[in-house]
């Protein structure tokens, strides 16, 4: 990727360069440094990081921009006591790229940079520790760190600097992978790990060497930690990329030895705040580390209440170590259940899709024991339900409904557990009427009583209940549905409009429960007779993984119109769509539309890099697609047969080894209706 907050290319690129060149030059990598003879290993990593480790890192909002540095340190030390980050569990504040001088001293020794930290590492280590909280540090296994300034890096130092981070009460180092010199990296890694070992200090070792020798095969005795993927962005689809590459990797995580998808972006505002809450609530479903990556002193109460959310934490923290497993995933509907020690399960309603979607398990699928009920508690709510078995949510667009539940016998103490839906497609043109249908679904062992239900709509729509919107008693398993007309005024310009479906009801006991689904209405204008370019019509929804969607030039990366002109294999289009993968853009068709032409491929400007796969989907069903196409491949002509669907996806995913330059064009793309 070319982007100013991604690392991961500069760092292959530095050393691949590096490694070329001494190899040119008939020079031989740095040997690694040793003591004499076999160092005495005492044990002092045992008890470290029995749970993930919590804390900040300043990459993801400084990198190295002179705002990092000591009094950026000291206030983010003070504000997780102030704000009750330390009493929630974070402990490490550390420092990443940029902290020394570009040169070693005389004696071969690391030299902070006098302009950031003044007083030295040691003293805003003591700062730090003063506060009962832990400090970190960066370096690389390399002869360089990642930054372009050329840092020192440990390759051939080990155990000098290993002694050096100690000296300055250092308890965490992350340990990056550039400029490496093409040494065998568990040679490398294993060797910081000795060394650190060989201080006598208990220091949590992460290795960030971004996946690529797999490092959950054989780190568990190295470090307490390991990188699954390249480097995090604060962007949906990077999110969701790494994601998809943590999953699968559920049995390698425990008590000591995590998987660690990279540190969050909450808060750093590429992403909203339902993004936000669903990827908190994944990286804990899955036990990841938990870094936070904001500048907290510029943080907003919406991000602290993120941060701070206990009982999600809770679920990341959990003594048992267990890394949430996948239960089932089909189009954007996925359900996490992770084990935890008490025998309940944390389960993670993700609707990775654009729309609202129901999602839906059972106890007995996420592991939990047969039971006349269970306790279902939601963990963003902070509020307990009773469920006959049923564990059920519609969930927006791009959220999580996380979940606790358990073999509870107290189970009967709790209002039934109340679905709240909305059948049917809420997109409306302006002044036509559309209709839907609202559900209350009672999923407790106990009875929904008084049960209400209403639909509002923006100021000046007209939300008409075209049936009952009420009922005395819901028994469990039993539903209300109410039927809605929904009429957006004339004029009404396209685009999102939001719908909130209310419900009220009593429990047993006569306790008054609420619930709220926030839903999006979208109004629609249909595309006009003929052939037209999808790069001239508007877009239901659009989503990039690096940069906007772009009409008639590629993907840039960063701000709208920063791309160049769509070039695949050497040949340039003047029409079309460009998009960085994992990317998503949807156009409304109406049933009036019969085809979509493009000729697709992987964009010129990117070299030799890039992997990515086309989709086009119709209401949902995939009516074309190609195999995993190359930038050293043809543009490739598409066709799908779209009759009768009134809605459809581009879509571009990673060709399986995450977006790493996936700039691809969707060029001469046309629409005949």
């Amino acid at each position: 990727m070319r982007h100013p907050h991604s690392r991961t290319t500069r760092r292959r690129v530095a050393g691949a360069l590096t490694a070329g060149l001494l190899c040119a030059a008939g020079l031989a990598a740095p040997a690694l440094a040793a003591p004499t003879g076999p160092p005495a290993i005492p044990a002092v990593t045992e008890g470290l990081a029995l749970t993930p480790p919590m804390g900040f890192n300043n990459w993801n909002s400084t990198h190295c921009r002179a705002e990092f540095n000591e009094d950026m340190v000291k206030g983010i030390a003070d504000l997780f006591v102030a704000k009750g980050l330390k009493g929630a569990g974070y402990r490490y504040v550390n420092l990443d790229d940029c902290w020394a001088l570009p040169h070693r001293d005389a004696n071969g020794e690391l030299v902070p940079d006098p302009v950031r930290f003044p007083g030295g590492i040691r003293a805003v280590a003591d700062y730090v520790h003063a506060k009962g909280l832990k400090l970190g540090i960066y370096t690389s296994a390399g002869t360089k760190t990642c930054n372009s300034a050329g840092f020192p890096g440990a390759l051939g130092h080990e155990y000098s600097d290993a002694r050096q981070f100690a000296d300055w009460g250092v308890d965490y180092l992350k340990y990056d992978n550039c400029n490496n010199q093409g040494v065998d990296a568990r040679q490398r890694y294993r060797t910081m790990r000795d060394a650190l070992r060989a201080t006598g200090r208990p220091i949590i070792y992460s290795i960030c060497e971004w996946g690529e020798n797999k490092p959950w095969e054989w780190a568990s005795d190295v470090g307490q930690l390991w990188r699954t993927t390249g480097d995090i962005s604060d962007s949906w689809s990077s999110m969701l990329s790494i994601l998809k590459q943590n999953l699968p990797l559920a049995p390698y995580a425990g008590p000591g030895h995590w998987n660690d998808p990279d540190m969050l972006e909450v808060g750093n505002g590429g992403m909203t705040e339902t993004e936000y809450r669903s990827h908190f609530s994944l990286w804990s479903v899955m036990a990841a580390p938990l870094l936070i990556g904001t500048d907290l002193r510029k943080a907003s109460q919406a991000t602290f209440d993120i941060l701070a959310n206990e009982e999600v934490i809770a679920v990341d923290q959990d003594p048992l170590g267990r890394q949430g497993a996948v239960v089932s995933a089909a189009d954007g509907r996925w359900v996490v259940a992770k084990e935890m020690r008490d025998g309940s399960r944390a389960v993670a309603l993700f609707n990775e899709s654009g729309t609202a979607q129901r999602i839906a398990t059972t106890a007995s699928a996420v592991g939990l024991p047969d039971a006349d009920a269970y306790t279902l508690r939601d963990l963003w709510q902070h509020r307990g339900y009773n469920t006959a078995g049923t564990i059920a949510a519609t969930v927006p667009a791009h959220a999580t409904v996380l979940l606790r539940v358990s073999a509870d016998p107290r189970w009967a103490d709790h209002p039934p557990a109340v679905e709240l839906g909305l059948d049917g497609d809420p997109l409306l043109e302006a002044a036509t009427p559309a209709t839907l249908t609202s559900t209350v679904t009672d999923l407790g062992r106990t009875p929904a009583r008084r049960v209400s239900v209403t639909l509002t709509g923006p100021a000046g729509w007209t939300v008409r209940a075209t049936s009952a919107a009420s009922a005395a008693t819901l028994p469990t398993g039993r539903t209300l549905r109410t039927g809605w007309r929904v009429t957006a005024p004339p004029g009404t310009p396209a685009g999102s409009y939001g719908l909130t479906l209310r419900t009220s009801h009593r429990s047993p006991s006569g306790t008054p429960v609420t619930g709220t689904l926030p839903l999006t209405a979208s109004v629609v204008v249909r595309p006009p007779s003929g052939t037209s370019y999808l790069g001239d019509l508007p877009w239901l929804s659009a989503t990039s993984g690096w940069g906007p969607v772009e009409r008639d030039t590629s993907n840039g990366e960063s701000d709208a119109g920063d791309g160049r002109p769509l070039t695949i294999g050497g040949t340039v289009y003047a029409r079309g769509l460009g998009v960085h993968a994992l990317s998503d853009v949807s156009f409304y068709t109406g049933r009036a539309c019969e085809k979509i032409t493009a000729s697709v491929g992987v964009d010129d400007e990117k070299g030799a890099k890039g992997t990515v796969a086309f989709e086009i989907r119709a209401d949902g069903t995939r009516v074309a697609a190609t195999g995993v196409l190359t930038n050293a491949m043809p543009a490739e002509p598409v066709t799908a047969d779209v009759t009768g669907a009134q809605v459809v996806r581009l879509v571009v995913t990673d060709g399986g080894d995450g977006v790493d330059s996936d700039h691809a064009d969707w060029a001469d793309a046309r629409l005949s209706c």
